[in-house]
């Protein structure tokens, strides 16, 4: 199998048309000045150290070279060569609500990013488990499928944002049934849990039965909630002002703790209010070490790095380039290289 590492990197061979452009454009007006000067034939022999074929020479090297640079700096790889891996770990998935309400600021410097840190936080003391992202406001969406690509997970955390789910509203049981079908066939008993971190304000669905469905299925729900139970305004944009309802009321949000209560109980998991401190990530992490953990199964692929020969052949041809000279040397003017051997009539 072939692939480049950095694909992006080969919109950069769009230079190599541009310089040729420009070369030709270049030769063109070169020409039209020695036509201004006389007849080409007779000017040309009052050079005659200038040769027309060497600085076209010298652009196929520069522009061949410039190619294989761009090519390695793309890093081209062969192989397929997948090596499976086994650990023992638990498999979890973090639904993070995403609703407007998680805009508000009643905890710093607002209550989603309070959320993404906490996820990121638990990314971090993961080392043989596997993790999965959901977000949902008024509808629930796989933002990552469950991985042990700690990194990636980590990449898609920092781009939730509320806009990302067109429907507002909090779904929280469409959240729980969604995380609990992403997860595969669980043959090693594997612990499984579902992390729901929100404000409770559930207008949709029926968290309680999907909460009670997951615990049939051996899945924990665990619930972090965000934000006062004393409830703030939720901020319109970058703006100062706030969100109204219909009747022009500002609306005031709130955390709803005892249905997070409700949902973790029936879950078979905990509750805990996360603050301005680490406390409630200490809390899960030390419920998630207390699941059974099972043997998952990883694997990755193998792939050769073979930037070196493009890299190598550009430095050749450099080196080429480095030693053809535009004008004729009078060392070298015995040996025809560039120049047409005439027929001999």
């Amino acid at each position: 199998m072939f692939r480049f590492e950095n694909p992006e990197i080969l919109f950069l061979l769009i230079i190599i048309p541009i310089l040729l452009g420009v070369f030709i454009f270049l030769q063109r007006q070169r020409i039209n000045k020695i036509k201004l000067l006389g007849n080409r034939e007779l000017v040309m022999q009052l050079m005659p150290n200038v040769s027309t074929r060497r600085p076209l020479v010298k652009t196929i090297l520069m522009l061949c070279s410039i190619f294989f640079i761009i090519i390695a700096l793309a890093q081209p790889q062969f192989g397929n060569k997948k090596q499976a891996n086994t650990r023992r770990g638990i498999e979890v998935i973090i639904a993070l609500d995403v609703s407007n309400s998680m805009m508000a600021q009643d905890i710093a410097p607002n209550r989603l990013e309070k959320a993404k840190r906490i996820v990121s936080q638990l990314v971090d003391r993961m080392i043989d488990d596997k993790i999965g992202l959901v977000v949902f406001a008024g509808d629930a969406f796989v933002q990552l499928p469950i991985t042990a690509d700690y990194v990636s997970a980590k990449m898609f955390l920092e781009s939730i944002s509320p806009q990302m789910v067109p429907r507002q509203g909090t779904a929280i049981g469409s959240a729980i049934d969604l995380s609990v079908k992403s997860f595969g066939e669980n043959k090693e008993k594997s612990g499984r849990a579902v992390i729901l971190i929100t404000d409770g304000e559930n207008h949709e669905d029926d968290a309680i039965n999907a909460a009670k469905l997951a615990q049939q299925n051996d899945i924990q729900v665990d619930i972090i909630g965000i934000g006062s139970p004393q409830g703030v305004p939720i901020p319109v944009g970058e703006t100062m002002s706030f969100k109204k309802d219909s009747q022009g009321n500002i609306v005031v949000t709130k955390l709803n703790e005892q249905m997070c209560q409700q949902i973790a109980a029936t879950g078979g998991g905990i509750y805990v209010r996360a603050d301005n401190t680490d406390n409630a990530n200490r809390i899960i992490a030390r419920q998630l070490d207390q699941m059974a953990k099972g043997v998952i199964e990883t694997s990755n692929a193998d792939f050769n790095e073979q930037f070196q020969s493009f890299a190598l052949v550009a430095l050749l041809l450099l080196l080429i380039d480095s030693v053809v000279f535009n004008r004729k040397n009078k060392t070298f003017s015995k040996i025809k290289i560039f120049d047409i051997k005439k027929k001999i009539v």
